[in-house]
């Protein structure tokens, strides 16, 4: 096991990068503690892959450094760093047996009788549950099999630094993610080994990983736990990217007044306030769950009124579109409240309405 720290750390695949554009992977800093269980999180194309594979050695930085518990590794190839890899696609060995697979990388580090090679093979097969599947051919094993097999062949070492999934997932039968996500959760916490784990989907990555960090246009724009990431999004990109749907956002003027939406003034907090005068910039956004926000009810704060457009009944909970000035906003109700028909009220509870200027949170220093 190890801690992984990210120093100063760029990587562009041009040869002569002109911009931050173009770089896959923007400088950063940032450190995987050892033991930890976290995912990578984050659309396609924002860089999550290329940081894994320079953390595995596959790709070599443009820029900064790799560290293992404060030793560099960025000259040191894969095969050197004990690094374990799962990927999308399950890599094994189709003709030899699940135990042969499983052998396969203790067998070819040397230094283990078979005794002990047994041993280990026999523990890792117990914990993902293919005890009864030891003797059969790879090629016969169905897709999440292989992947467990795959999974298997970085457990069995000893010498294992970290263990990287790159989208283990993708190819599984939807039925069978969520048994796999919870072996996965029993590995990590058997063998208290680092694990990062990248996914595009949010609901892996939070019920998986301690914490998550969510890259956005080659960056990691937020590190935390599941919670912090949907309370309380560090960036724009975090509260539309978590949660179903996505935060709702809408653009304030600022006045002598405050800030001001669709003729009214919207409250914030003075030191909230006085840190968006002085940034200077006109790139201000509020922004506010679903969840948080209150419909038709009056609870203490500024209710506005809106037209109410759309009514979506999902089971066990209703969304609600109503048209607040120039934009939708949605709010999310329980099955059984009523909806107004037409024109309704809202509000926006002061500790969930956050406020952004040039994408990033601004909070009050006691916050």
């Amino acid at each position: 096991m190890a801690e992984i720290t990210l120093k100063t750390l760029a990587h562009s695949y041009s040869k002569k990068p002109s911009g931050p554009e173009d770089y896959a992977i923007r400088k950063m800093e940032h450190v995987w503690h050892q033991g930890g269980a976290y995912a990578l999180l984050g659309p396609s194309g924002c860089g999550k892959s290329t940081l894994l594979n320079i953390i595995s050695g596959l790709v070599t930085p443009s820029e900064g450094d790799v560290l293992f518990d404060g030793k560099r590794m960025n000259e040191l190839p894969p095969e050197k760093r004990n690094i374990a890899q799962v990927f999308q696609f399950p890599v094994i060995y189709d003709t030899m047996t699940v135990y042969d697979n499983l052998a396969f990388p203790l067998r070819n580090q040397g230094g283990f009788s078979e005794e002990k090679i047994r041993e280990k093979v026999q523990e890792v097969a117990d914990v993902l549950e293919l005890s009864g599947e030891l003797q059969r051919k790879a090629k016969n094993l169905s897709a999440d099999q292989k992947q467990k097999v795959s999974m298997g062949r970085g457990l069995v070492r000893e010498d294992v630094t970290a263990i990287l999934f790159d989208e283990p997932l993708t190819v599984i039968d939807p039925q069978l993610k969520w048994r796999l996500r919870r072996k996965l959760k029993q590995i990590h916490q058997r063998f208290d080994i680092t694990m990062v784990y990248v996914t595009h989907d949010q609901l892996e990555a939070s019920t998986f990983a301690d914490k998550i960090a969510l890259m956005y246009e080659g960056q990691i724009v937020q590190f935390g736990t599941p919670q912090e990431l949907f309370e309380r999004p560090a960036h724009t990109f975090v509260g539309y990217f978590i949660g179903s749907p996505g935060m709702n956002f809408f653009e304030p003027r600022l006045t002598d007044e405050g800030l001001m939406f669709n003729g009214k003034v919207i409250p914030v907090s003075k030191q909230v306030l006085e840190k968006v005068r002085s940034s200077g910039s006109d790139n201000i956004k509020l922004g506010i769950r679903p969840e948080f926000v209150t419909l038709g009810t009056d609870t203490g704060e500024q209710l506005y009124e809106v037209l109410v457009t759309g009514v979506e009944d999902l089971g066990t909970y209703r969304m609600v579109d109503v048209e607040f000035g120039s934009v939708t906003v949605k709010v999310r109700i329980p099955e059984d409240k009523p909806v107004p028909a037409e024109a309704a009220s809202i509000g926006f509870p002061e500790p969930w309405l956050k406020v952004y200027v040039d994408e990033r949170l601004v909070e009050a220093d006691h916050e």
